[in-house]
């Protein structure tokens, strides 16, 4: 099992305000977490089947906060503030997933997994 390597793309950093440079700090640091994180529960896996269901853990916990920064983006609007912020965060999230799937090793058990936790969950694919 290879070490995942995350980051932040470059466009996103570059598309936040001159003022960002907090964010993209913040960014960057919760990047560098996540990929710790990742990468010490993937040492411990027996197995990659493991390794897979403890990224996809992450990756569920990624898709959660991409939903909850996207719907922020409205509610920005509506009291007139730029959501520029909100769609950064959101933007970055659905990229770290992507970033994973970048993985062949990893993409394959991610599916494995995926599925397994649908029919674990009782939801059929003719559900979908």
């Amino acid at each position: 099992m290879d070490e995942i390597s995350l980051g932040v793309p470059q466009p996103l950093l570059d598309s936040l305000p001159e003022d960002g440079q907090a964010a993209a700090q913040d960014m960057q640091r919760a990047v560098e977490g996540y990929e710790q994180r990742l990468n010490g529960a993937i040492e411990e896996a027996d197995d990659d089947a493991e390794a897979a269901s403890r990224a996809l853990d992450l990756i569920e916990h990624f898709d959660a906060r991409r939903e909850r920064f996207d719907e922020f983006v409205p509610e920005l609007r509506a009291w007139g503030q730029s959501p520029i912020f909100a769609i950064a965060w959101r933007n970055l999230y659905a990229d770290l997933v992507a970033q994973l799937y970048e993985y062949e090793w990893l993409a394959a058990q991610l599916d494995r997994e995926r599925n397994a936790r649908l029919v674990e969950d009782g939801i059929r694919l003719s559900d979908l």
